[in-house]
This record gives structure tokens, sequence and C-alpha cells, in this order.
């Protein structure tokens, strides 16, 4: 019987850490750090927003891919991105893909933009 009162305890406690602990997220860091943001536009060679197309943000620590459909303005915005990570960026538009693009560690910038090219032609 006390055996079992002292697993409850533990397990009490340890689903306590549990609730406590945040989510993992990607490429996040926790409030009290500098996150950086990174935002941008796609666009044709002609400089025309491309509605719809799909902006892929890769996390070249852990590999972990996010996605952002653009609007008719064609802009994208990836929020709260670790400051000591590198990431890759590039967007495809119905087939078409831009050049890939790097969000360097080394760019102390907080806010970063980039415009996506896609030759459509």
């Amino acid at each position: 019987m006390k055996r079992a009162v002292v697993i409850a305890g533990l397990l009490l406690a340890l689903s306590a850490l549990l609730v406590a602990a945040p989510a993992p997220q990607f490429g996040r860091a926790p409030k009290s750090d500098n996150t950086r943001l990174l935002t941008g536009k796609v666009l044709d060679r002609g400089d025309n927003p491309l509605p719809n197309a799909v902006v892929y943000l890769t996390n070249s620590r852990t590999r972990a891919v996010k996605t952002y459909i653009v609007g008719i303005d064609g802009s994208y915005r990836f929020p709260a991105l670790q400051p000591s990570i590198d990431y890759e960026v590039y967007a495809q538009h119905q087939g078409h893909k831009s050049d890939t693009k790097t969000v360097s560690q080394f760019d102390d910038r907080q806010q970063v933009s980039i415009n996506l090219k896609i030759d459509t032609k």
C-alpha cells in the first residue's frame, strides 16, 4: 500500500511537470530570447504578386519544414525564428520554383525581408 502511494505521488509530480513545460515549437526560442521575423513577397519576374504560391521554410538544424500559402498580395510571414539557426526559404507556384535563399544566423537583423521571384514562363 505504501508503495502505491509513493508511485501515485511520483506520477502526480511528473504530470505537473509535463503540464508546466512549454510545448516544443518550430524554431522558437523562449519569449525572453530575441527572436526574428522573416517576411517577404512571392513575385513573378515582372514584380507582380503570385497569389496562392506556397513558401517553404526549412530549419537547417532539424530539417523541419513550415509552409505558408500567400494571399492576393503575395506576402508571407514567419515569426519567432531563433537567431542562432540558419533557415532556407523558397517558393513554388504552379510547378515553378524560386531560388532558395538563406536566412543566416550571422545576420543580426531582428526583421529580415526576402522577396522570392519565380519565372512562370
